[in-house]
């Protein structure tokens, strides 16, 4: 306990010595969004396993570790390890973030609508102010979450997107976002605002990777906006090194007859908590969310999702597997809350955890709080290890054992990339999903 109200204090003083800096030629909205936010962060403190939320994640080995800020500074090295990482190139728009700030050297727009406003959180301050008072910071709640605050007031770029009023992106849009140490424990806290306007159709991909195996801690908030009957399919991928700490929250607002569909795949990271929440804020909204997390060793993810029913005639469907291996933990905790004036809701949420060793742990915990009475709502949880009558049959097939297994647990994994729209993206992503698995069953051989 000592530890953490020192490292609180730490960050506290570490906001005071840099605020100069960050508000040196902030609007005044944007100065007091950020003393609000380190204010609450004073208040609520890192958040302990005596949280009901936070029960089965001991955030003692993030807090433990000495972070300093991450460096900015773009290499020619740099530059060749970015271009080289295995999704660099999807043969699409790409906006490139290192430690959080935009590299516009490495990104670039291709075949965008005419209006497409896409780069730098920073830049926009200065030529969209009036629009970017209007949402940034009023769906992920700085007051209630800490990491949310300490993003808040720590931020200084990120991403800026607006997508007009009936706008269609022909390919996604694809956000890669660079971490790196330098050799030392940094923290970076990237920023997103997603706007998409009313009718527009819009898909977003949002990947994390490390360089290097730098003990790393990335601080993401990235807010998602739907306007009235927009459609938005939002990807991220979080594979950053086994060092690394992970915390995204995720926050989707969307207004009436919109859709929007998230997908989540976690494969790295040492300690990894993402918190996907969903605001059905206009009638016949639709919400689609997805998660796969595949973890071996000592790995550790936390997926929280929220799905709130606000107006009636919405629908929902949520659908989230895990695969773990070694003596990794998960923690899925799932929430749909169906507000008394969601009358006609209909929602259903499942998940499902394939065990592969007895080692392995999961903490599921699906809800429903209903405070209406006619609605359709069903939610789901299942922990399993692969079925041996299903190797059997493969064996009998002439399949190896070990493939036996490697192949069923690929089907179980694939169910959800499968939901994946863009192709490209979709193959590449079952192409490293079969390689990992087939590495860590070697590694346990071994």
């Amino acid at each position: 306990m000592t530890l953490v109200k020192e490292q609180e204090g730490l960050y506290l003083a570490s906001f005071t010595h840099l605020e100069n800096t960050l508000n040196e030629n902030a609007p005044a909205w944007l100065r007091n969004l950020r003393r609000t936010a380190i204010e609450s962060f004073a208040e609520l403190g890192f958040p302990s396993t005596h949280d009901e939320e936070w029960k089965y994640t001991n955030v003692a080995p993030l807090v433990s570790v000495p972070f300093v800020p991450a460096h900015v500074k773009v290499s020619e090295e740099i530059r060749r390890q970015i271009e080289r990482l295995p999704l660099a190139d999807l043969g699409c728009s790409r906006l490139t973030f290192f430690n959080g700030r935009y590299v516009p050297e490495l990104s670039k727009l291709r075949e965008v609508p005419r209006g497409l406003k896409a780069g730098s959180l920073a830049s926009a301050f200065k030529n969209h102010g009036p629009l970017l008072e209007r949402h940034l910071g009023r769906y992920a709640d700085a007051r209630t979450h800490a990491f949310v605050a300490l993003n808040t007031a720590f931020f200084e770029d990120g991403v800026f997107i607006e997508v007009p009023k009936g706008a269609v992106l022909q390919k996604p849009l694809h956000i890669l976002q660079i971490s790196d140490g330098g050799g030392r424990a940094t923290l970076a806290h990237p920023r997103s605002l997603i706007l998409v306007g009313d009718t527009a159709q819009a898909a977003i991909i949002e990947t994390f990777f490390s360089l290097a195996a730098d003990t790393t801690f990335t601080n993401a908030v990235t807010e998602i906006i739907a306007g009235e009957g927009a459609l938005v399919d939002y990807c991220k991928l979080q594979q950053e090194s086994d060092a690394a700490f992970h915390y995204a929250r995720v926050q989707v607002q969307q207004e009436r007859s919109s859709s929007v569909a998230t997908h989540s795949i976690q494969l790295g990271g040492l300690l990894t908590r993402e918190e996907v929440q969903t605001v059905l804020a206009g009638e016949g909204a639709e919400s689609l969310m997805h998660g796969l997390y595949v973890i071996t060793g000592r790995q550790h993810v936390d997926n929280h999702t929220t799905i709130d029913h606000g107006r009636p005639h919405c629908s929902s469907r949520e659908v989230y597997k895990g695969v773990l291996e070694g003596k990794a933990q998960g923690v899925f905790n799932g929430k749909i809350i169906v507000r008394p004036d969601a009358q006609k809701t209909d929602s259903k949420q499942s998940n499902k955890n394939l065990l592969l060793s007895e080692d392995a742990i999961i903490n599921t915990k699906p809800q429903l709080e209903i405070f209406a009475d006619d609605v359709k709502c069903t939610h789901g949880a299942t922990v399993g290890q692969i079925d041996p009558e299903a190797v059997f049959y493969l064996r009998s097939r002439g399949i190896s054992e070990d493939e036996a297994k490697r192949l069923l647990t690929y089907a179980f994994a694939n169910d959800v990339m499968e939901r994946i729209k863009f192709q490209p993206l979709r193959e590449r992503l079952a192409e490293r999903l079969y390689a990992r698995l087939a590495r860590t069953q070697a590694a346990q051989e071994a």
